[in-house]
């Protein structure tokens, strides 16, 4: 097989896994939407894994050496602020990872 159809077979295959997961969860639990576990997990697992996704990517930084962190701390902040003020996750997220790849290429 050449490359170029392996390369469309594996793409399509991924596509059909990642839609069929996406999508069974809507198809075995579409009558039980206002379920309670249901809607705790909708409630708190999304803050959760931010939370969890913020911690790993500040994990490495070694906080107390020169200046290092000082771009993360300045985007994280701008990030925060950005969102406490607009309340719109796109614009927090656009906002600060444009400010640290800003911030990246000037250091």
């Amino acid at each position: 097989m050449d490359n170029s159809l392996y390369l469309i077979s594996f793409i399509l295959t991924m596509s059909v896994a990642t839609f069929a997961t996406r999508a069974t969860p809507f198809i075995l639990f579409h009558k039980q939407g206002e379920h309670p576990v249901l809607v705790f997990l909708g409630r708190y697992l999304p803050p959760a894994i931010m939370l969890l996704l913020l911690i790993y990517c500040v994990k490495d930084i070694n906080w107390f050496v020169g200046k290092e962190g000082v771009n993360e701390l300045t985007a994280l902040t701008v990030v925060t602020v950005a969102h406490l003020a607009f309340r719109n996750p796109l614009i927090s997220i656009l906002l600060g990872t444009g400010l640290y790849m800003f911030l990246k290429q000037g250091s």
